[in-house]
């Protein structure tokens, strides 16, 4: 069966630094992105969302105003994405969207994922059917609902004869690892931006640490970088996910709790964090004689976190998913358009091996503009 149709994606992630849209055809195979925008996320939402996120105590009719809110904000993400792109709601498929997740449990005897943002307004805002609730089937199968994009990265990423690891470095950084003999392999790392980006926050007053400005006036801290390395989660074997309920401000602080460190050590130290955790898994995959490692997401901006990991993986050649013809910005976009479309012709779209799911499945649900 051919296909050749237009999708939207649309993807808020951990960072929570604003909704990236992505406009893409998806013929057969191959998808090829059109139209991207970013749309920002208003300061005091995104204050709103990380108390939630990380505990302090809430209640019903705030989960929903927020969940209202946050899908008035998507469905304008997308107008205008139409807007500046010259398209109109009728030309459009299906949107995909994943909502912004507040709380993430996969494990133990009671696991669910919840992510915000009411579908049917953006359905009924945009004019144009919309896809979402994507984990939640994986889970009901026995999966950790996470992470989704290693099967996307499987469909446009070609089998080489050396290991391909795809690194997205978001809030968390995840990989894909897409070796010649065996099925694909993706997980969680640990922490990617997420840790620095909330120190820098908190003692600079800026949302990231740009050009790892902050973090170049520190040094490592050898005992506090041993310490974080000792995070149970880092020896957790595969399937596993995780996010903003384990890694966040106050988790760091209790790291801190017994130091007394200049600022921009804590920073520099976070990086090295970050670039070590990932490293470590990364190299477990090497495969051939030119295993490349590509790196896509907010952290591929980061020159110290990428100058980090080539040194940390001299046998690997690092660089960035644009290197191949994908713009990384927008790659986790791109994904839950290919996810939506996959939903809309009745294709699996999760990986077993991947996810720990008891088999394939078709994920989502259908929000209908009528």
């Amino acid at each position: 069966m051919k296909f050749n149709e237009l999708y939207i994606g649309v993807m808020s992630g951990t960072s929570m630094d604003g909704v990236d849209t992505a406009l893409v055809e998806i013929s057969d195979e191959h998808v090829r992105l059109i139209a991207h925008d970013d749309y920002p996320m208003p300061a005091a939402l995104k204050d709103m969302l990380l108390s939630v996120c990380t505990g302090q105590a809430t209640n019903l009719k705030a989960i929903g105003e927020l969940d209202h809110q946050l899908g008035h904000l998507f469905a304008d993400a997308v107008l205008q994405l139409l807007n500046k792109s010259g398209y109109v709601a009728e030309q459009i498929r299906a949107i995909g969207n994943h909502g912004q997740t507040v709380f993430h449990q996969p494990t133990g005897n009671l696991p669910f994922t919840t992510q915000l943002g009411d579908a049917n307004i953006i359905a009924v805002k945009t004019g144009i059917d919309t896809v979402a609730d994507f984990r939640r089937k994986d889970m009901a199968l026995g999966g950790q609902g996470a992470p989704l994009v290693p099967a996307f990265h499987k469909s446009i990423f070609a089998m080489q004869d050396s290991t391909t690891v795809v690194l997205n470095i978001g809030g968390i950084a995840n990989i894909s690892v897409l070796h010649p003999e065996q099925p694909v392999i993706g997980y969680d790392t640990g922490p990617g931006n997420m840790l620095m980006d909330a120190w820098c926050a908190l003692h600079t007053g800026q949302s990231f640490d740009k050009d790892a400005q902050f973090a170049l006036k520190g040094t490592v801290n050898a005992t506090l970088l041993t310490q974080l390395l000792k995070e149970a989660y880092l020896a957790i074997p595969a399937p596993k996910s995780t996010g903003r309920e384990l890694f966040n401000i106050d988790w760091l602080h209790q790291q801190l709790a017994h130091y007394n460190l200049p600022t921009e050590d804590v920073q520099r130290t976070l990086c090295e964090y970050s670039a070590i955790t990932i490293a470590n898994e990364v190299d477990k995959f090497s495969h051939g004689s030119t295993p490349q490692l590509l790196v896509c997401g907010g952290g591929a901006r980061n020159p110290l976190l990428m100058q980090r990991l080539t040194k940390l993986l001299p046998q690997w050649h690092v660089a960035t998913t644009a290197e191949k013809g994908v713009d990384g910005d927008y790659m986790e976009a791109m994904a839950f358009a290919w996810l939506a479309q996959r939903y809309i012709h009745s294709l699996p779209s999760n990986l077993p091996e991947v996810t720990g799911a008891s088999r394939l499945a078709s994920l989502g649900v259908l929000y209908s503009k009528n």
